[in-house]
This record gives C-alpha cells, sequence and structure tokens, in this order.
C-alpha cells in the first residue's frame, strides 16, 4: 500500500509496517506522533511484524542494538537503547562479499540502496556469539558466550519523514535497521584475555570515518555506553524485559551502536572506516 493511499490513517497495522520496509516509501506525514503508543506497546508492534516475516521465509540472524550512542539522544530525541532483528535478507559478511581494496588492503564491500528509506551509516563493532548467555549474565559470562568480534557498518533507515521520531516509532520501525555489513571476523581470543581486558581495548579504540577519502567523522569505543560490551550487557536485559522477545542463541550476531553520527548515503559515494591497527578497516562503495 503506497504511503499516498494512508495519508489520511491515524495508525499502522504490522503489515503495513512491513509493506513500507519492502518499499522503501516513507509513512505518511501526517502519522500522529503516538501512532504506536509507548515504548513497551511499540516493541510488541515490532514482534508483529518479526513474525509477519518469519511467516514468508526470512531467517532471524541476530540483533541489533541502536541509541547506545549517549552523545546523540538530545540530537534525535531518543533517550534509551533501541533493538531490531537482523535477518538473512538484510546481512552479509564481507568475507563472502570481498574485493582487495587497491589502495590500503582494507575489507571491501558494495551495498544497493535500493529498497531503503532516508539511510544513514554508522560505524559498529559486532559480536558473534558461540553460546547463549545465562539469565543476568555479567560481563565475564558475556564475553565467554563470544566467539569473534568484527568491524562492521550498520545501515540505518528512518521511515518518519526528515528522521524526526520518537522512541516508540524507532522500535516500531524495527530499530531502524536497514542492511548490515559485517567485515573480517577476528577471534576474542586474538584480542583480549578476559571480560576487563576486552572492555579496556574497546574503550581505547577510535574510529575515523572517511566519505569519498575525506575524514568527516571521529569517535570510539568508550561511546557506546561505556564499551560495546556495555551495550552487549545492557541489550542482553532489554531483551528478556521484553514480553514474548525471543532469546539470545549461539549463532547470532549483534551489532552494538554507532561510534559516530549516523551520515547519510547517496548512491556513488564510497565510505570508509578507519580503526588503526587494534581493528580492520572497512570500506563500502553504495550504488
Amino acid at each position: 500500500m503506497s504511503a499516498n493511499r494512508m495519508a489520511l490513517v491515524d495508525r499502522m497495522t504490522p503489515e503495513q509496517l512491513l509493506s513500507h520496509i519492502d518499499s522503501g516509501e516513507p509513512w505518511p506525514a501526517s502519522l500522529p506522533a503516538d501512532a504506536f503508543g509507548d515504548p513497551a506497546a511499540a516493541c510488541q508492534t515490532a514482534l508483529a511484524v518479526r513474525a509477519l516475516r518469519i511467516a514468508r521465509g526470512e531467517i532471524p540472524r541476530g540483533y541489533k542494538i541502536g541509541f547506545t550512542n549517549r552523545g546523540l539522544w538530545e540530537r534525535y530525541g531518543v533517550h534509551a537503547p533501541i533493538w531490531g532483528t537482523v535477518w538473512d535478507t538484510t546481512l552479509t559478511q564481507v568475507d563472502g562479499d570481498s574485493r582487495a581494496a587497491p589502495d590500503d588492503g582494507a575489507a571491501a564491500t558494495t551495498l544497493s540502496l535500493q529498497g531503503l528509506c532516508q539511510p544513514r551509516i554508522e560505524p559498529e563493532v559486532v559480536f558473534g556469539l558461540k553460546a547463549a548467555p545465562a539469565d543476568g549474565a555479567g560481563l565475564d559470562v558475556l564475553f565467554d558466550a563470544i566467539d569473534w568480534v568484527a568491524t562492521g557498518f550498520e545501515i540505518v533507515q528512518s521511515h518518519r519523514p526528515g528522521w524526526r521520531f520518537n522512541a516508540a516509532d524507532t522500535l516500531a520501525d524495527s530499530g531502524l535497521h536497514g542492511r548490515l555489513r559485517v567485515g573480517p571476523r577476528r577471534p576474542l581470543s586474538g584480542l583480549a584475555s578476559d571480560a576487563g581486558g576486552l572492555v579496556e581495548m574497546l574503550q581505547g579504540t577510535t574510529v575515523v570515518l572517511q566519505h569519498d577519502g575525506a575524514d568527516v567523522d571521529e569517535g570510539g569505543g568508550a561511546n557506546v555506553l561505556g564499551s560495546p560490551l556495555h551495550a552487549l550487557r545492557h541489550f542482553v536485559d532489554e531483551l528478556r524485559a521484553c514480553p514474548g522477545a525471543p532469546q539470545l542463541r549461539a549463532g547470532d550476531i549483534v551489532t552494538t551502536g554507532t561510534w559516530t553520527d549516523a551520515w547519510p548515503v547517496r548512491a556513488g559515494e564510497r565510505w570508509c572506516s578507519r580503526y588503526g591497527a587494534r581493528l580492520p578497516d572497512l570500506q563500502i562503495d553504495f550504488s
């Protein structure tokens, strides 16, 4: 259903939300700010959309965590982390979609922006799980559940025109997840020997985000709730607090939130994240 045909509605069903995810069309500008109720109600709406995607054959591959960067809360009007599902149809491992970058050896990939609504790019750290964390898992338990660490690009989108939304909107809109590119995976054992070491390593790592060869932003792992491992712990608690939400499983991937602002992207652009020696650089070309 097109946005024009829905111009007079005051709410959206899960089926309509999925239609907009498929088409890339924005929601109607007249949709009220309270269309999805409070965040708890919006979480249930998101689970209903998830069920529709599973019913048509899509396979959940993990989760994205959003708004873990507190520096962005005031700018976007969302003051707590959110989450959404990552799918087999939205996830690509750069290992299997890579080509040697001719200039500096960064892992490289491509992505078509077709079907995405107002897309933006976020450089993030991604965890791959080898075990499901136990209830009440602390940092040490979470560390033991992680198999690998990678850099990634989360391509987020907003179906609210102008990226003007509230917390309930972001949850109903599948956590703003559009696509996820996951770069070369590094075994956890090669990065840290315990949870404290991983927290410290990621806190001390910075990224420079480049657009067509020019530096446009810089951030660090400390921006993500103090460290991406802290973001994972927060997410585990939030997932269990949402009635009906599935639990984490061995094999799930979790991308933990942007280290910089989210930057608009367009076809024909090249973006690169530079992490120095600690984590792999990643390059993406948009079409």
